[in-house]
Formats: structure tokens, C-alpha cells, sequence
């Protein structure tokens, strides 16, 4: 065979392998140049994601205060211990956590709406003694943004330390710092770190919730929190608290997934106020599905605090009166939520 015929022989075996190397190489690099768009797989690929109810379309609640635990959580390339679904099983050491059945008995958004909302803004105790916003008087109870619970059975054990947490990014903890400072050792949770006036005494910390644990996580020291985002357990064992007396969060649509996990683990046992806020205007980071879905979904999570013993002292709507994009007349798109544990533990 003459060396020209080896040549062309071999240039045949040569070129379909590199044509298909190179296929592939383009392939792999086509979802990094989706990042600069707003495709599905884009969104997909980000640990927190607002999951809009209207499919491809983007808002600007998808990037905000919260950016750095989606670029947190980027970087971490060790996985978690826990899938991004909605879960319905239940997991060790927790009570699990489980979808409600529908309100009329098949999907439908205005009975899951109508349920949810009766829910949040029907009072389930009677407190005789409460602590309120520094200048709000007993007689504007019903106008308070939030109440604590202080009868007996509901305050910390004599001789047992009051410990609060908040965590917050808005300041619009002030009232709830102030009334706690001078009882209880105060700790505000911050990544930005805008700690603003506040009381000397409050420890102020730049780490943040989070519903999962990473694996290969490093343990802090003792009392060393640092930066980053934490579960509430991960915190209060870094502190050294086995119980929080009083717990503020204002997560900013973290909430749900939040209390989710804190049904799941059963952890609420340990945490005997809450306060928090809890979000209407879209589903919420890592929640999707149809609207009547999202609603049912929401009103699981708050059957589970009910649940865990947890009874709805006071309701605070906040503005606007979109919820899932649509205007509703009676409700509104926030709500501040009190409540107090009737089953604590010590």
C-alpha cells in the first residue's frame, strides 16, 4: 500500500474522533453560557431558587438580600444531607412531616386560601399577661406588630438563664430587642451585618438559617459561630443553649422550607415563643408546584407547628394584598405570627 493510502487511512480514523471530542466539549460547555440567561436548567441549578407560579418568568424577588447563601451554597460542591423536594417522610429523631389532605377534598386554590388565612388570623390562646413593643400599651394589643406570652406556665423555669434569638435584616427586630435586653442574654443573627443602635448587650453574629445540613461540615468551637449560614440545632449547640426562650425571624420566604425542617427534626420542643413572618407574594425559596398546591403546602407546615404544640397567640398583617399574584380582598401578603409552645421542653 503506498504511504499515501496510509495517510488518508488515517486521516479517516483520525477526524470522526476528534469531531466528536470536540461535540462533546461543546456540550459540556453550553449550560455554563446558560448562566447568563434566565433558562429553566439556569435556575435549576442554584440550591435557592424562588420557584415562580408562573413558569420562565423571572422577578426580582430571584436575587435580593438573601444572594449570599445561593452563592454559599454554589461553591459547596460536597452535597447536602437532604433532597430539594418537599418531603413527606419522616426522618430520625423528628415527628416527619406530612401534606394535609385538601380542604374540599380536591384541589382547589380558593378553599386551600380561605383555610390558610382563617388559620393565621384566628387567635387559639388567651394570654392575661404580655409583653409588647416598648411604646405600645396594653390597649393597643390588637394593633402590635407582635406579643410574647408571659404568664407563668409559658416563662423560662426560676434559675433557668432567658436566652433570645433574632434574626433579621430589615431592623425590624428593634422592639423585640429592646424588650428582651435587659432579661435575657440576646443574640441577633445578621450576615450583612448591620447592627445599627442596638443594646451593647446583645451578641451580634453575621450567620444565618439554614434548613440543611452540609456534609464534610466543619465544626466550630464552642461559642464560635462565624459566618455562613447554620441550622437552628447547629446554632444553639454551637452556643451552648439547650433551649430558646424567645425566637424572632424574619427569613424573607426562607420561612417555610425553615419550619418545615424544624417540624421535621423536632426541634420545636426547645424553642418556647416564636415570632415570625411568613410570606404570601410567591411560593417561597425551593417551593413549586400549582397555586393550590403551594397553599396546601403552607398550611401543612403550619399544621405541623400546631402539632408540635405550638398555638397562635396574636396575627399582624403587613401591607399589600397580593398573594401568589393574585389581589385578594380580606387578607394580605405578609402576616407576623405569635406563638407560644404549650408543650416545652426544659
Amino acid at each position: 500500500m503506498s504511504a499515501g493510502g496510509d495517510v488518508r487511512r488515517a486521516l479517516w480514523l483520525i477526524i470522526p474522533t476528534f469531531l466528536l471530542m470536540l461535540q462533546l466539549l461543546v456540550g459540556l460547555r453550553l449550560p455554563r453560557a446558560d448562566r447568563a440567561g434566565t433558562s429553566g436548567a439556569f435556575r435549576d441549578e442554584f440550591i435557592f431558587t424562588v420557584i415562580s407560579i408562573e413558569p420562565g418568568r423571572r422577578t426580582s424577588h430571584e436575587t435580593g438580600p438573601l444572594d449570599f447563601l445561593r452563592d454559599e451554597e454554589m461553591a459547596v460542591s460536597r452535597g447536602y444531607e437532604d433532597e430539594n423536594q418537599i418531603s413527606t417522610s419522616n426522618q430520625k429523631g423528628g415527628r416527619g412531616f406530612e401534606l394535609q389532605q385538601w380542604a374540599s377534598g380536591e384541589p382547589s386554590f380558593t378553599a386551600e386560601l380561605e383555610r390558610v388565612i382563617t388559620h393565621i388570623t384566628t387567635p387559639q390562646v388567651n394570654c392575661s399577661r404580655v409583653l409588647l413593643p416598648g411604646k405600645t400599651q396594653a390597649s393597643q394589643v390588637s394593633g402590635a406588630p407582635w406579643l410574647l406570652c408571659v404568664e407563668g406556665w409559658s416563662l423560662p423555669t426560676q434559675g433557668t438563664p432567658c436566652v433570645a434569638y433574632s434574626f433579621s435584616m430589615d431592623h425590624g427586630d428593634t422592639g423585640f430587642l429592646q424588650a428582651l435586653s435587659k432579661a435575657c442574654e440576646v443574640h441577633r443573627f445578621d450576615p450583612g451585618g448591620h447592627y445599627g443602635d442596638r443594646p451593647r448587650a446583645i451578641r451580634q453574629h453575621r450567620a444565618w438559617l439554614n434548613w440543611r445540613v452540609a456534609r464534610g461540615r466543619m465544626q466550630k468551637k464552642k461559642e464560635v459561630l462565624g459566618s455562613g449560614s447554620r441550622t437552628l440545632s447547629e446554632i444553639m449547640e454551637t452556643l451552648g443553649h439547650h433551649t430558646v426562650d424567645f425566637l424572632y425571624a424574619d427569613l424573607l420566604s426562607v420561612e417555610w422550607r425553615v419550619l418545615q425542617n424544624w417540624v421535621e427534626l423536632g426541634i420545636l420542643g426547645r424553642v418556647h415563643h416564636l415570632v415570625a413572618t411568613v410570606h404570601l407574594q410567591w411560593a417561597g425559596f425551593e417551593v413549586g408546584g400549582t397555586e393550590a398546591e403551594v397553599v396546601r403546602y403552607w398550611f401543612s407546615v403550619l399544621q405541623g407547628l400546631q402539632d408540635a404544640g405550638f398555638r397562635l397567640a396574636h396575627s399582624s398583617p403587613g401591607v399589600g394584598q397580593s398573594i401568589l399574584r393574585h389581589n385578594v380582598k380580606n387578607a394580605h401578603s405578609s402576616y407576623t405570627l405569635s406563638w407560644v409552645n404549650t408543650r416545652p421542653e426544659y
